[in-house]
């Protein structure tokens, strides 16, 4: 046992996931967008003097939980050859913080704006699932001469707030952050039994050593996090169709936001928005179903 103790799998696969992602051209950088927030990201590296051969540039952003690196491996590695990828650590996840009080995803979207910003990169799509769709969506409202073409992946953009309690009903737990920010293995149980169709078991060892290494971090500001979204405050919510092209992406299976939250986003976002169900696939069809959904992206990303 007390081999087990002193080793951390958590930690030997954020290794693997460091070089996967050296491996396909992106490096580990860090900046200072303004004088309050730093934003952790992986990006490719800067183009050698006289290099102005430029790939599209495609943006991905994590959902509430493990930071960006984590749930974006297997899109990093399939993306690469074709466009320019920044896989950002969202503000207080990963490296990335800040010491203004701002909370909501409106504030997300602007610090990743003028990362992008500073990094000289004009124009881009971006891809966000579940927390990192409501910033996705604020940064395609904010910047439709930016941001080309927008996926919204599992994201419950349009909830309103009665769906957070039955979220709760669900899970069978009386807050929200014992969902989304579990302490113990029972907890983690629970989120993952949401966010998967596959059962899997998975001892309590491996658990706590998710929750420590992943969950354990700046907790006190991501419950900020959870309660400062100003999407989910109306209802009706408050939905504006986007101008670029759209598409969303939802597993059948989803019981984190149930698929007809992704029908009735479809009808609010108007004529630009598709929708595209992946069955057998729960609230991370990126990682579920991986080749399928590199698939779904590549066919709408490179749509001419």
């Amino acid at each position: 046992m007390a081999v087990v103790s002193c080793l951390s799998l958590v930690s030997l696969y954020g290794t693997f996931l460091r070089r996967s992602l050296t491996a396909s051209g992106l490096s580990e950088q860090s900046t200072d967008v303004d004088e309050h927030t730093t934003i952790h990201f992986w990006g490719p590296k800067p183009p050698a003097a006289g290099d102005n051969k430029r790939k599209p540039s495609l943006l991905l952003l994590h959902g509430f939980g493990p930071h960006g690196v984590w749930q974006w491996r297997q899109q990093v590695a399939f993306f690469a050859p074709y466009f320019d990828v920044y896989v950002p650590d969202l503000v207080f996840f990963g490296d990335s913080t800040t010491n203004s009080s701002e909370r909501s995803e409106i504030f997300q979207a602007q610090a990743i704006g003028k990362l992008m910003e500073n990094l000289g990169v004009s124009k881009y799509s971006v891809v966000g699932t579940s927390y990192g769709g409501f910033v996705t969506y604020r940064m395609a409202e904010m910047w439709p001469e930016r941001v080309e073409r927008v996926v919204i992946a599992s994201s419950g953009v349009n909830m309103k707030p009665k769906d957070n309690g039955e979220l709760l009903k669900r899970a069978k737990v009386e807050k929200i952050e014992e969902l989304m920010l579990p302490r113990t293995a029972a907890q983690l149980r629970t989120l993952m039994r949401l966010a998967a169709s596959a059962r899997v078991y998975v001892p309590d060892f491996f658990l706590n050593d998710v929750i420590d290494k992943l969950y354990g971090e700046n907790r006190k500001e991501k419950m900020e996090l959870l309660k400062g979204l100003a999407l989910g405050k109306h209802d009706p919510p408050i939905v504006s169709p986007l101008p670029q092209k759209v598409l969303i992406v939802w597993g059948e299976e989803d019981n984190i936001f149930l698929l007809e939250k992704a029908k009735e986003l479809q009808e609010m976002l108007g004529e630009n928005a598709s929708l595209e169900v992946m069955k057998k696939a729960s609230h991370v069809p990126q990682i579920e179903q991986p080749k399928n959904f590199n698939k779904i992206l590549y066919k709408f990303l490179c749509a001419s």
